[in-house]
């Protein structure tokens, strides 16, 4: 990790950022009309005209302005646009009977989809929480906090621990199978430390610490593989391993049809996952003022089962997929599995100082600086092949949106900068 090289790598993230990501967002997202941000755009950038406003696309949105304006970006403006979706979160899709988010409405604000769902409103108190610390405006908090105690009395599991994930519109509880009442997901789980850790930060109360605390101890000792502490998919309510299933509101399998199905659905393991829970973990302790060499062991065993499975040394990359004790189930290329990664290999590199992380920081990055950015447009493309052939074109939906890219390049460029500082 020489100087010089790490400048590289930083000039090229900082331009990518400044000149191409925010850019791309800035110029076409502000829905002046009828408030909120549009999402839903081709691979030329022009508006698709779909006509819903999703909970998880608004909330990241709002994340992603408020996280760079905090960072030091955009002159004041991010602040404005992040006001503007917040507006629109409160006013349009807060249900003012029963409490909580709505999961999607159509651009006006009217109601398409009223189920409560968890991993939206995980998104939700990470965002407003972002929102407040980035601006001071307390708005954002107070709703944060208002969702923060929906999920403590609607979702929480008193017998099993953890919580729940799928609702009905009244906070009744989904059924089973494709409903996901049955299943407790790594993914929510993780998103749920994310945003307690940065509830935490904004209000500093002891039971947003207790909670916090809480849901790290869930996914230490219930959802990370004992042996090779990687992240398991799904379980059932009382934390037994369960195959995985594809719920009627969609995440993550949004590549498979209803017929498919994933190769060994009990022995998979996420490779973008696994790196995100790490770095993830790593700054809710330093929020925690935890210390990390506790943890040490653990976090080099996650990194280095990402490097030695994950990364692909021929192509260049980050694979999808593959089995807990090792090799690849699923070859071809995700948008935020690469943004994920690179931000988890700096944070390794920081962490031990191994060389060999820095190499899979330069792979990633490459990749997605030559294969995965879209030049015509400054954002990425959702899905590649192997070799880096795009598969999906388009640049923004309801589940392909800017929070992992300009996060992947605010976060990456803070820790290049500290590297820069070791050396």
């Amino acid at each position: 990790m020489q100087q010089k090289e790490i400048d590289i790598y930083l000039n090229e993230a900082e331009n990518h950022l400044l000149h191409e990501l925010l850019p791309f967002w800035t110029g076409r997202m502000m829905d002046d009309q009828q408030g909120g941000y549009i999402t839903h755009f081709d691979e030329l950038g022009n508006d698709t005209g779909e006509d819903e406003k999703s909970l998880i696309a608004q909330s990241r949105c709002l994340y992603t302005l408020s996280s760079a304006h905090r960072a030091g970006y955009g002159g004041g403006t991010l602040a404005e646009m992040a006001g503007h979706g917040l507006d629109f979160m409160m006013e349009k899709m807060w249900d003012k009977q029963y409490g909580g988010f709505f999961w999607m409405t159509d651009r006006a604000g009217r109601v398409k989809m009223d189920q409560k769902i968890l991993y939206g409103h995980s998104f939700a108190i990470y965002s407003l929480s972002e929102y407040t610390l980035a601006t001071g405006d307390r708005r954002g908090v107070e709703y944060a906090e208002k969702c923060f105690d929906l999920v403590q009395e609607r979702c929480a599991d008193a017998i099993h621990g953890g919580y729940f994930e799928m609702f009905a519109r009244d906070w009744t509880p989904a059924g089973p199978g494709s409903g996901g009442g049955d299943r407790k997901t790594l993914d929510v789980h993780m998103h749920l430390m994310e945003a307690f850790t940065t509830l935490y930060e904004a209000t500093g109360k002891e039971l947003h610490r207790v909670k916090l605390l809480e849901v790290i101890g869930i996914l230490l000792q219930k959802m990370l593989h004992p042996l090779y502490k990687t992240g398991i998919p799904q379980f059932t309510p009382d934390w037994q391993v369960a195959p995985q299933i594809k719920f009627d509101i969609v995440w993550g399998w949004d590549r498979y049809t209803d017929e498919g199905s994933k190769e060994n659905p009990a022995d998979n393991t996420c490779f973008g996952h696994n790196a995100e829970f790490a770095w993830l973990f790593m700054h809710a302790l330093d929020i925690l003022g935890i210390g990390r060499e506790g943890y040490r062991e653990m976090l080099i065993r996650i990194f280095d089962h990402t490097v030695d499975n994950g990364i692909d040394t021929e192509y260049g990359g980050v694979f999808v997929e593959g089995p807990h004790s090792g090799g690849v189930y699923d070859r071809e290329k995700e948008f935020w599995q690469q943004a994920e990664v690179m931000i988890g290999m700096l944070d390794a590199c920081l962490l031990t100082g191994n060389e060999k992380y820095w190499e899979a920081y330069k792979n990633i990055h490459r990749f997605v600086f030559t294969k995965v950015i879209n030049r015509k447009t400054g954002e990425w493309y959702p899905l590649l092949t192997r070799e880096g052939e795009p598969i999906w074109r388009h640049m923004g939906h309801s589940w392909k949106i800017n929070y992992h890219t300009v996060r992947a390049m605010v976060q990456g460029i803070a820790r290049l900068r500290q590297l820069k500082k070791v050396k």
